[in-house]
């Protein structure tokens, strides 16, 4: 991917990037090549982050503020990709909000909507511009990876908004990778379990079990979870993983804990 070889860059886009998993998978990803736009909603934040990203890795890393639950805002976001790159070439779908566990019957209406739009809404939105962007460019098509969690398939206690949202993920996978199949949009999802975050802090202290017992968890460093995106995202279009689970190995996730 090298401009050295006569190959145009790839331009990639990782929305919450500016922090935790979504930097890791932004700093794999400029190490592999790719210029990466990173976007999130806190632009010092944002900022910084790019700053880093490009000095840690020599990739051009462009930070541009923007809230994935806000349709405008979306359409902003790749309007500044299209005037400055012209393309994408990937886009992953990072960003989301989780809150303490709190059970099904107590949790309000507010944190219901914005654990949706964060979640959810955020990555339809960011899929839909991205596939005009992907049908109308030159090469056609290019690739779509959601972050799915192993909340994907299994809860945890008083999780309802989180693992709802999270299951909902699976199907946008698989509506948006059957739907890209005529334009050479292939898309996939990687399923996290328990990578090194500010999200995962009282996991590693201690979480509650599906048997009503409190216990930490091991975790992973998340650059584990960049080589497992880079390596999705670096297949030919006429290959897609469809579905991957990285997690740390002895959490209590398979089987019954």
């Amino acid at each position: 991917m090298s401009g050295s070889s006569g190959v145009q860059p790839k331009i990639a886009l990782v929305t919450g990037g500016g922090t935790g998993v979504g930097r890791a998978i932004a700093k794999g990803l400029g190490a592999a090549g790719y210029r990466v736009v990173i976007s999130g909603r806190r632009a010092e934040i944002l900022e910084k982050a790019a700053a880093e990203l490009g000095s840690e890795t020599g990739a051009e890393v462009v930070a541009v503020r923007a809230d994935v639950g806000d349709p405008l805002s979306v359409k902003a976001l790749f309007d500044t990709i299209a005037d400055r790159y012209g393309r994408l070439d990937l886009l992953v779908n990072n960003a989301g909000v989780s809150v303490p566990g709190i059970p099904l019957e107590e949790v309000s209406f507010e944190d219901w909507s914005a654990i949706l739009s964060a979640n959810l809404t955020g990555a339809f939105l960011c899929t839909q511009q991205a596939f005009r962007l992907m049908k109308a460019q030159t090469p056609r098509g290019g690739r779509i990876i959601n972050n799915g969690s192993v909340s994907a398939t299994t809860p945890r206690p008083n999780s309802s908004p989180y693992t709802a949202t999270k299951h909902a993920i699976t199907g946008l996978t698989k509506s948006t990778a059957l739907d890209g199949r005529e334009f050479d949009i292939a898309c996939g999802q990687i399923d996290i379990g328990n990578a090194a975050s500010d999200m995962t802090k009282r996991i590693a202290a201690g979480v509650l079990q599906a048997n009503g017992t409190t216990a930490a968890e091991p975790t992973i460093d998340a650059a584990h979870i960049a080589d497992a995106v880079v390596y999705m995202a670096g297949l030919p279009l006429g290959a897609n993983v469809l579905t991957m689970t990285v997690m740390a190995t002895k959490m209590p996730f398979v089987g019954r804990g």
